[in-house]
């Protein structure tokens, strides 16, 4: 079918005289040719939506801890919202703060070694008003080439000179520094990388970033409930608090909710209130998510043994694909195609087991992988039946 056929029942368009013509659609006409392009590389994406009991082996989701459906973070999420409806009401800065909200930033900062958090919508939402906040004509950020599009795209809206620094190459980040001509200067990384699952050199650039005056934004979305016996990688490097080192996370991976914070010193936080404009204009989360990731906190804290079982059953998964064990919850299994990629995910799931698919543009070098996710709340038989099925789905694809 071609566009002009295509958008038969879509509407009209107009010639150019503004007269509407049958037949056509603006917009059939323009994405269509992008929607094809996409498909012939093996690159479209397609929403699949899940139902509530189906019985699989899941590896693709980002519930690392495996507290999503826990008794205990579903009756405090409900509690939540008998005790102040479904949602927060307004932003932040109006009626959109409740009790929750301030508890959670008091409770996440302490376990994290940090002074003060400030709650946002999103882990999305975390990034893009820290980095846009800090961000103008006066100030450099220095961008690690592997970091998260959410780091990318604040970058892109911050006003800022940008630098993309080869992946954990010290060494250039410490020349960027020192040539720069801004008097402020953000150096961007993420504690544990998605994609390769490789851990950033904190200690060196924490030290590199004071050298130069400059600050050091670490993304903990990966590190949360995983690394530092939990506390992430910033506390496990003795990094937490210092105050040229700053903290975003995620609430959606280990604390099974939603959401995400920004950790620092007193001083950020009061900027981020005033500056922050994902923070400002946007509704605050909602109470239930709020209630939902203090539980999980809880129960990470009182079963401290949740994140070795997540390094357990990553090292096993690893070892099955024949891959390097990853420094978090994702291990990675490069594939040589996307289509290879989406057709062994395929396969895995007909046999009960659901992979993720990394493809470009979601992957930094190019290279389409299965994305496998290891979850402390997978059973033993689950894990075996798991290291069967998907290095038989890679071979045959292979």
């Amino acid at each position: 079918m071609d566009a002009q056929s295509a958008g038969d029942g879509l509407g009209a368009s107009s010639s150019r005289d503004g007269t509407p013509t049958s037949g056509s659609s603006v917009l059939v006409d323009w994405l269509a040719p992008k929607a094809a392009a996409l498909e012939s590389r093996g690159l479209t994406r397609r929403l699949r939506a899940r139902a509530a009991g189906e019985v699989l082996i899941d590896l693709a989701g980002n519930d690392y801890l495996g507290l999503a459906r826990d008794p205990r973070v579903v009756e405090a999420a409900v509690a939540a919202v008998r005790e102040w409806g479904t949602g927060a009401t307004a932003s932040r800065l109006v009626t959109g703060t409740t009790a929750l909200h301030a508890e959670l930033e008091s409770e996440l900062a302490a376990y994290a070694g940090q002074e003060t958090g400030l709650v946002f919508s999103s882990g999305y939402l975390a990034n893009l008003g820290v980095i846009t906040a800090l961000g103008g004509p006066g100030t450099l950020l220095i961008s690690d080439e592997h970091v998260h599009a959410s780091m990318v795209d604040a970058c892109r809206l911050s006003r800022s000179r940008v630098e993309i620094a080869p992946h954990n190459d010290v060494e250039a980040i410490g020349k960027a520094l020192a040539e720069r001509n801004e008097p402020h200067a953000v150096v961007l990384v993420e504690s544990v990388y998605s994609v390769l699952g490789d851990a950033a050199p904190l200690p060196a650039l924490a030290a590199v970033a004071s050298e130069y005056g400059a600050v050091l934004l670490v993304d903990e979305a990966h590190g949360l409930g995983v690394t530092g016996a939990g506390r992430g990688s910033v506390a496990a490097a003795d990094l937490a608090g210092l105050d040229h080192v700053i903290v975003t996370m995620t609430l959606s991976k280990s604390l099974a909710s939603q959401g995400g914070i920004v950790l620092g010193p007193p001083v950020l936080r009061e900027h981020l209130i005033n500056r922050a404009r994902s923070f400002i204009f946007d509704t605050g989360l909602n109470p239930a998510a709020c209630a939902a990731a203090l539980a999980a906190l809880q129960v990470l804290r009182e079963e401290p043994d949740r994140p070795n079982a997540i390094h357990t059953t990553a090292a096993r998964l690893a070892s099955a694909c024949g891959v390097t064990p990853a420094s978090g919850a994702v291990v990675s299994v490069p594939m040589p195609s996307p289509q290879a990629a989406v057709r062994a995910a395929g396969i895995c799931l007909s046999a009960g087991v659901r992979v993720g698919v990394f493809r470009p543009p979601s992957v930094p070098d190019g290279i389409s992988r299965l994305r496998l996710t290891a979850h402390a709340g997978l059973s033993g038989p689950d894990l075996d039946r798991a290291c069967e099925v998907i290095p038989a789905a890679i071979k045959e694809v292979s």
